[in-house]
């Protein structure tokens, strides 16, 4: 059967190793999984309730304009809801912005290296083309070579933090993307914050006051991490309205749950457990650091809900090592770094068994 060259050469997306897989492979009873960027306090209980009332209407398809939904979302970010649209996470908002905006075989988009890989996937499986500028020595974006090829391009996806980095831009980073954007207006300049709400860095910047100044810019936000909620599948996009609008007209119709609409209403309106989550990742990554510099292991300082390390050695053979002993971490060799982890901040007691296996398998 003939396809097009972009799907025959896709490289798909490879999640992590999940727990089930694992305790069939090893014949182990507990496993701890740090790999994926899940949020180890488990749902809000709030969020636990409001997902067992809405299983009683699971029969009936949502509001298709998902109206109170969004309106919850204009209070918490004081963003209109005319700018608001939502998604089956937030690579069906990226997904989105593609078709809509690229034309198959003729646009391109441009990303960073080692950025989220769901932007590369949806281009391609979009017959849309990929630049990828390289990181700075100091595994940073480099907004500036970045700023030179932006006039070529349709979108440019930045992930504001990082993954798999931890790295954030500053106000100060993306000045030369904004002045690019203010005279590029047919071109889209997309800041991924899914980890947003673990960002301690004073200088990170107040992107709902970028996005009320310049009209192509968009934010994609996601309830998968702060919120707990991945396995719900809900993220959500704040842009212009004229953008919201077409992103509403192409979306697919009932495109996000029940049960997850519930739950993200719920989850906004559970500041406590925001803080919670927020406490156990700060003391979490506070811990890692402690103990990777006794370790002599170079880590980066993250603003989101992991960290990057170096193993100075094949992080393929530890990842291995640490599965058998019923720890899960993240190699990132598909992004180019063949000796570096991603480890994901878990609770206390997950922490110190990853931190301890470690040493035992190094």
């Amino acid at each position: 059967m003939q396809v097009s060259e972009f799907i025959k050469n896709l490289k798909p997306y490879v999640p992590g190793r999940s727990i089930e897989e694992v305790q069939r492979q090893y014949g182990l009873k507990e496993i701890i999984k740090l790999a994926s960027n899940e949020n180890a306090l488990g749902p809000s209980s709030k969020v636990v309730e409001a997902v067992q009332l809405a299983a009683r209407d699971v029969h009936l398809y949502p509001d298709a304009s998902y109206y109170e939904c969004k309106k919850a979302l204009s209070e918490k970010y004081n963003v209109p809801a005319d700018m608001i649209s939502l998604g089956n996470g937030s690579n069906e908002s990226i997904d989105s912005l593609i078709r809509i905006f690229c034309e198959p075989n003729k646009d391109r988009v441009l990303i960073s290296q080692a950025s989220f890989v769901a932007y590369k996937v949806c281009a391609h499986v979009n017959r849309i083309y990929v630049d990828e500028i390289p990181l700075r020595e100091n595994f940073e974006v480099d907004t500036q070579k970045m700023s030179l090829s932006f006039k070529q391009h349709r979108i440019i996806f930045i992930p504001n933090p990082n993954n798999p980095t931890g790295r954030y831009l500053s106000h100060k980073n993306l000045e030369p993307l904004l002045k690019v954007a203010e005279n590029n207006p047919n071109a889209l300049l997309v800041l991924d914050e899914a980890y947003c709400e673990f960002v301690r860095a004073q200088d990170y910047p107040d992107s709902i006051a970028l996005l009320k100044k310049h009209k192509n810019i968009v934010l994609l936000r996601t309830a998968a991490k702060v919120f707990g909620m991945a396995g719900l599948r809900v993220g959500y996009m704040f842009a212009h309205p004229e953008i919201i609008q077409l992103v509403e007209k192409a979306r697919l119709p009932f495109n996000v749950s029940v049960p997850a609409v519930a739950g993200l209403k719920a989850a906004l309106q559970d500041d406590e457990y925001i803080r919670n989550s927020q406490k156990m990742v700060w003391e979490g990554l506070d811990y890692f650091y402690s103990e990777l510099k006794k370790m002599k292991l170079p880590y980066l300082e993250s603003q989101g809900n992991f960290i990057f390390f170096d193993l100075k050695k094949d992080a393929g053979i530890v990842f291995e090592d640490l599965l058998r002993k019923g720890v899960i971490l993240r190699p990132v060799k598909n992004y180019g770094f063949e000796t570096h982890m991603r480890m994901t901040v878990g609770t206390r007691r997950e922490n110190e068994i990853a931190i301890q296996s470690l040493k035992e398998v190094l």
